[in-house]
């Protein structure tokens, strides 16, 4: 029996790194998962693979930047399955460590509206759907880069993404609708693999590392679809309003 027989979750930024990993577990856990992202090779991609394991799953091609695109995706959802059960905000970029002095307002605004505005739309529109059902599970993915260790608009989006955590619990508190968060520590994907940390600034970056235990093992991706997977299932069902940090300590220091 799977952790989530017969639950829908939508996954954003499902089709690579560790939305892709939650998707791949979720379906191995029983769920319909619907996964939205911007590139439709990679979606395909992920369908694919997903599908050849046995899982049942389905993409929309979205820019979750746009709130008429969070809205379709959440209309889809309910359109192939009749209701929301999970919502993993996990769509998001990294911000290349730009600090205050180096950040034009364009940058900072792209990245407010992927890695924070996403959030806010698609809990927006999906929480719609869990107040007819009386129940649901929200989870947030935020970063350790909350704690400002990151270029400033990362860490202003992601510092966002707790208080709108902490808040979206506190008003469905009395229900069995919850909303929690997983900050993940330095875990390899696309957006910081190589090739994408060759743009990033390197002295502010140097200058964070300082701040945080950056010699500890990394997480894997496949850490951060678990601990996903622990708020999006009933083992969880008495938890809301908590932030957990995925990072083998990377921050206790």
């Amino acid at each position: 029996m799977g952790r989530l027989d017969n639950k829908v979750a939508i996954v954003t930024g499902g089709n690579s790194g560790i939305g892709l990993a939650t998707a791949a577990l979720f379906c191995a856990e029983g769920a319909k998962v619907l996964i939205a992202a911007r590139r439709e090779a990679e979606n395909d991609e992920a369908v694919a693979s997903i599908r050849a394991a046995g899982g049942d799953i389905a993409a929309v091609k979205a820019d979750l930047s746009k709130a008429a695109d969070c809205r379709r995706v959440v209309d889809e959802a309910i359109a192939r399955h009749g209701r929301i059960d999970v919502l993993v905000n996990n769509a998001g970029i990294a911000d290349k460590h730009m600090p205050i002095d180096l950040c034009d307002e364009d940058w900072y605004d792209e990245v407010v509206r992927i890695d924070q505005y996403s959030v806010y739309y698609m809990c927006k529109y999906a929480l719609v759907h869990m107040e007819k059902a009386g129940s649901g599970s929200i989870v947030n993915i935020s970063s350790i880069g909350s704690q400002g260790v990151a270029g400033v608009s990362y860490s202003a989006a992601k510092a966002a993404v707790n208080s709108m955590t902490k808040n979206i619990a506190l008003r469905y508190s009395p229900t069995a609708i919850r909303c929690n968060a997983v900050a993940p520590g330095p875990t390899p994907t696309p957006l910081n693999a190589p090739e994408a940390f060759a743009h990033f600034n390197h002295e502010f970056a140097d200058a964070c590392a300082k701040h945080i235990d950056i010699s500890l093992p990394s997480a894997d991706v496949n850490d951060q679809a678990e601990a996903i997977l622990f708020f999006a299932c009933d083992a969880s069902k008495a938890i809301t309003g908590q932030i957990l940090y995925v990072d083998h300590g990377t921050t206790l220091y």
